[in-house]
């Protein structure tokens, strides 16, 4: 018998996050030709249903308030309760962004049930589903099967892969309607420090600078590069200590973790905990001047060389390579 999967969807900046979809993914696989439902919240949010069938989601259950214009776990947490309590999901799935790794922890308690998070790839063995997350910073993976019935659990981004879109899906859209109360903070105005552009955390491409930039217009390059790419800025520690980029760029293991296709290390040594936030990259190219640096360790292609002088050369041949597939 089908499972009845609910699926968080995630708003960024009035955008579906990719992960929202790659979580839709997830759900069809533990659904067992069960029912996938799309919750999605915030102060308006209809016009992204559609979006939401086109990548796989059977149903989609809106919940609009004001009080939902900017994310605060209490006012979250009353709302997906309650369409849990109204649904009785079997499976439960967020993503494991800020918002997923502040919210899940409480809901899991709430539930009073068991939560795997940052899972990375799902496997069904003997009959039951196995789910595979990464320990000890990247360097090991372990296997976890849930206890009971409920199943919930947080993906990692860019590691579970979407299913394709389909504009002419059909699905049913339906408003729950619950009244937000007694919230323990208020959020009025967010004013974003980071950059606009592609979203780091969930980038195909990144370009990280370290200690090497040697200064905030050292990134200048680097965000050339990114540009061609159509990638994102990440930085090491060392340079965010340095006041070269803001904190919101930091990779690592107090920073964000990244597992893009492409990850170009620009002037960064390696220290163990910046490769706690990249080492699980699909490729990883280093620009280093010291042929001793760490970052060569877990580097797929290693560049000896100053990168102010690398990254405007390659920025140069991909623009080229750009150029020729459009023309």
């Amino acid at each position: 018998m089908g499972k009845k999967v609910f699926v968080l969807a995630e708003l960024r900046e009035g955008v579906l996050r990719n992960v929202s979809f790659e979580a839709i993914a997830a759900g069809k696989q533990l659904a067992d030709g069960g029912e996938i439902i799309a919750l999605l919240m915030g102060e308006s949010v209809q016009s992204y249903t559609q979006e939401l069938i086109a990548y796989g989601a059977d149903r989609v259950i809106t919940i609009e308030s004001d009080q939902l214009k900017h994310y605060t776990s209490d006012g979250y947490s009353q709302c997906l309760l309650t369409a849990i309590e109204k649904e009785q999901p079997d499976v439960l799935i967020m993503g494991h962004t800020a918002l997923g790794k502040d919210l899940s922890p409480k809901i899991a308690n709430r539930l009073n049930v068991g939560l795997i998070s940052d899972i990375t790839a799902i496997e069904n063995i003997d009959n039951q589903w196995t789910f595979i997350r990464p320990i000890y910073s990247g360097k090991a993976f372990e296997r976890k099967k849930m206890v009971g019935d409920f199943i919930f659990v947080t993906i990692r981004p860019n590691n579970i892969e979407a299913i394709e879109k389909d504009d002419t899906r059909t699905g049913a859209v339906a408003a729950i309607d619950v009244e937000v109360k007694d919230l323990a903070m208020t959020i009025k105005e967010v004013i974003r420090k980071a950059s606009e552009g592609v979203d780091l955390a969930e980038a195909k491409v990144v370009v990280a600078g370290g200690r090497g930039v040697k200064s905030a217009d050292g990134f200048k390059p680097l965000q050339e590069l990114a540009d061609v790419l159509g990638g994102a800025v990440g930085a090491s520690r060392g340079a965010c200590d340095a006041d070269y980029c803001d904190y919101s760029l930091q990779i690592g293991q107090t920073g964000k973790v990244v597992t893009p296709d492409l990850y170009i290390a620009c002037g960064i040594s390696g220290a163990i905990q910046h490769l706690a936030g990249m080492s699980n990259s699909k490729v990883i190219v280093a620009i280093n001047k010291d042929p001793e640096a760490n970052i060569f360790q877990v580097a797929d292609y290693g560049i000896v060389g100053d990168l102010f002088e690398v990254v405007p050369l390659l920025t140069e041949e991909f623009r080229k390579i750009k150029a020729n597939n459009v023309s």
